[in-house]
């Protein structure tokens, strides 16, 4: 089992996460580690999504705009924690996981291009 590192939420509550990778942590600023091996980081659990947030609002800004125009964009990725990197967009096998589903409803018509009629 690879350690264990906790993160605090904004609100205060330790969240605690199995760490990605064999990280070697002696002498690093960003973090701290216990006697019982847990690594502390001193980012916030939100602080380390960040970056995954902002990649997640990239990809859907991609897909929503321009011309395919889906009605539901479903982006999904894993997500692996560290004390010293934070949120990272996880591999699964020798390639990145990224899986992107796009729906369209048949038969919806754009609103858009409909004249508003007076009742």
């Amino acid at each position: 089992m690879e350690g264990l590192v906790e993160f605090k939420t904004n609100d205060g509550v330790v969240i605690t996460v199995e760490g990605a990778g064999t990280e070697d942590l002696s002498g690093h600023q960003m973090v701290s580690r216990r006697d019982d091996g847990t690594v502390q980081a001193t980012r916030t659990f939100e602080g380390a999504l960040d970056g995954v947030r902002a990649a997640a609002e990239s990809a859907l800004r991609v897909f929503r705009d321009g011309s395919l125009r889906p009605d539901s964009v479903e982006l999904e990725f894993g997500v692996k924690l560290t004390a010293e990197a934070g949120a990272l967009i996880a591999k699964s096998g020798a390639e990145g996981h990224l899986l992107l589903r796009l729906s369209w409803s048949p038969g919806q018509a754009d609103d858009s291009s409909e004249t508003a009629r007076p009742s």
